[in-house]
């Protein structure tokens, strides 16, 4: 549901709790965008392991391959140096994934969640809705600011 504050409509769900200052608004805003890039890295994350994963699996081919062409020093290369290797010293991807997911990722979620809570009761994107206000143009089809408008 929308209220009007200063001819503006607001959702209620993004919108300023009274008393909350402009400098804690933009502060959350961008702790909020700093969260967001740590989705982003996490996702990369995820393309990584499924890459590096996908490129292991290519390699019994290779082996196989570099075998049927005679080339059995490098098979057996690629087959002892490189198929299964470690990525980073005693970890494969998934263990690098799980251990971001685990520490920093659920870190940064739980203080950015802590922040929202303590200083805007909870509510998200309170920045972001009040740009959108500023930016929009009031009565133009495609402005609206919430879908049942």
């Amino acid at each position: 549901m929308a209220d009007e504050r200063q001819g503006q409509a607001v959702d209620e769900a993004h919108s300023r709790p009274s008393g909350l200052d402009d400098m804690t608004v933009e502060a959350l805003g961008e702790l909020s965008k700093a969260l967001e890039t740590i989705h982003r890295v996490r996702g990369h994350l995820y393309s990584a392991h499924q890459l590096v994963g996908g490129a292991d699996l290519t390699l019994d081919r290779v082996v196989k391959l570099l075998r049927e062409a005679g080339h059995d020093e490098t098979a057996d290369r690629v087959k002892h140096e490189l198929l299964g290797r470690n990525l980073l010293p005693g970890r494969w991807t998934f263990q690098i994934v799980e251990e971001f997911d685990d520490g920093y990722y659920a870190a940064f979620q739980e203080i950015e969640r802590d922040a929202r809570e303590k200083l805007a009761g909870g509510r998200r994107h309170i920045y972001e809705a009040e740009m959108k206000e500023r930016r929009r143009t009031h009565g133009m089809p495609g402005h609206e600011a919430m879908p049942e408008e």
